[in-house]
């Protein structure tokens, strides 16, 4: 018997029903909700007159359209305020248990999945959010889901699902000084470009994989749609069962040790096949960053933006054309040294302690430029409440930064946090979309460290070069 990838040990598992020439029913263990893609889901299943079919699978919180200053008070913007009030009704009615404002686990969903143990690895987890692969980092089958689906999984806690096709990115090796696992994923994209892996379900492996913290991990599944994957997943190991010990809702005692048993089975056996696998050396990824309107359009730092003569089809040199143009840059050129207005530290890519820890490690005693504003926004009240316990504010503070509080923030125009237009934003998020962060924003994503080093320095920045 021919052996299994992590991916088809889960999905096998959860198969409920196949369909003869169709797709599968796909049970899912939990679903993740927040307050934009869930009131249309809310308002079919009443108008079916359907109750939610299994609530306490069900995790809501309000993120993406919630402000990041005075949260104590009422929302301002009247849309975002409806949203909201809509999520604590509909919550209410089914029985959902929701981390609103206010509450000390609120947060931005895939950040507080993971950091109260909710996410495990063996599991089937949805959210009608496109970066639910996040959740793969700890060796589970997570993805995004429209907002239908979202109203499927409520009437069923089932999903209809074809079996996507399967990828493996190995990454052997050491990474070197200055780069991170944000570097890592842009490098990727960079490699296969934003669509290198449409139809396909992605494991990343390898010993410069097993080597990063869950935080890294979380980081770089959580981009994995950004090369067009369904998701990506990594295999759980003791780094995982580390990280998840003693958390809110993770197993205790005797359970602990039984579902440890299990998890540890979570693997790519040797024999497995993939349907492609990519090989990548760690000692070739440099700190990366975009410079261009999707996140395949990235260079390392001190790299130049391609010569459109060195780009053979024609369709893509229209589209770089479209990109350098709404971005204000040349082709041939560098990005480093070019001056920046605004840097955004946080999103559900890089909001995590760990984040926060490395932005501190460059900033402190040092002050940021005077033409930059710095916003810092934690993806949890958790994690605001420790950056505080560990005098991480103070070191932000007297850099100039401002703290804000725990929210989806400036990683996509739906708040009002956005970055004004023409101004360029070294950004930690995911997206580089024209007008993602706000209507002619320009984004250039980076990681936690190069957008500090920018802050710093007020221009693109090499970090190595502030690392003694």
């Amino acid at each position: 018997m021919m052996g299994k990838t992590l991916f088809e040990k889960i999905w096998e598992k959860h198969v409920v029903r196949s369909i003869e020439g169709g797709p599968e029913v796909l049970y899912i263990d939990k679903h993740f909700i927040h307050e934009v893609t869930s009131p249309q889901a809310f308002a079919g299943l009443e108008k079916r007159g359907l109750k939610v079919f299994r609530p306490h699978q069900v995790v809501a919180t309000a993120d993406h359209n919630v402000p990041t200053q005075n949260q104590h008070l009422p929302i301002g913007d009247q849309l975002s305020r409806q949203q909201v009030n809509t999520l604590i009704e509909n919550c209410k009615k089914h029985d959902i248990e929701l981390y609103g404002l206010g509450h000390p686990f609120q947060g931005i969903v895939h950040v507080i999945g993971p950091e109260l143990g909710i996410t495990q690895p063996g599991m089937t987890i949805v959210c009608g959010d496109s970066h639910t692969s996040t959740h793969g980092a700890f060796g589970s089958i997570a993805f995004g889901i429209g907002t239908s689906e979202v109203e499927m999984v409520f009437a069923t806690q089932c999903l209809l699902q074809s079996k996507p096709k399967l990828m493996r990115i190995n990454i052997e090796g050491e990474l070197g000084k200055g780069v991170v696992s944000k570097d890592v994923i842009l490098y990727i994209i960079s490699q296969i470009s934003a669509s290198g892996a449409t139809g396909y379900f992605v494991e990343f492996a390898g010993s410069a994989i097993r080597a990063l913290s869950m935080e890294a991990r979380m980081t770089i599944c959580n981009m994995s749609i950004e090369m067009g994957a369904r998701g990506g997943m990594i295999a759980p190991d003791e780094t995982t069962f580390e990280y998840l010990q003693g958390r809110q809702f993770t197993p205790t005692g005797e359970r602990w040790e039984s579902k440890k048993a299990q998890w540890q089975q979570l693997y790519s056996d040797a024999d497995a096949v993939f349907n492609k696998e990519v090989n990548i050396n760690a000692a070739d990824i440099e700190p990366m960053i975009t410079y261009g309107t999707n996140p395949g359009l990235g260079i390392a730092i001190n790299g130049l933006i391609p010569a459109l003569e060195s780009i053979p089809e024609e369709s893509e040199r229209k589209n770089i054309i479209k990109a350098l143009d709404y971005m204000g840059l040349q082709a041939g050129k560098a990005l480093k040294g070019t001056p920046i207005q605004n840097v955004f530290i946080g999103s559900c890519t890089n909001s995590r302690i760990e984040d926060l820890r490395l932005v501190a490690s460059i900033v402190k005693g040092r002050k940021k430029n005077e033409h930059v504003k710095v916003m810092i926004v934690p993806g949890s009240q958790q994690v605001a409440a420790q950056a505080k316990a560990e005098g991480l504010n103070k070191i932000f503070e007297e850099a100039g930064f401002e703290v804000r509080q725990a929210g989806c923030s400036a990683c996509l125009g739906m708040n009002e946090d956005k970055v004004p237009a023409g101004e360029y934003c070294i950004s930690t998020s995911n997206r580089n979309f024209e007008g993602r962060q706000g209507a002619g924003a320009r984004t250039l994503l980076a990681s936690p460290l190069t957008a500090a080093a920018a802050a710093i320095t007020g221009v693109v920045t090499d970090v190595r070069e502030l690392l003694s």
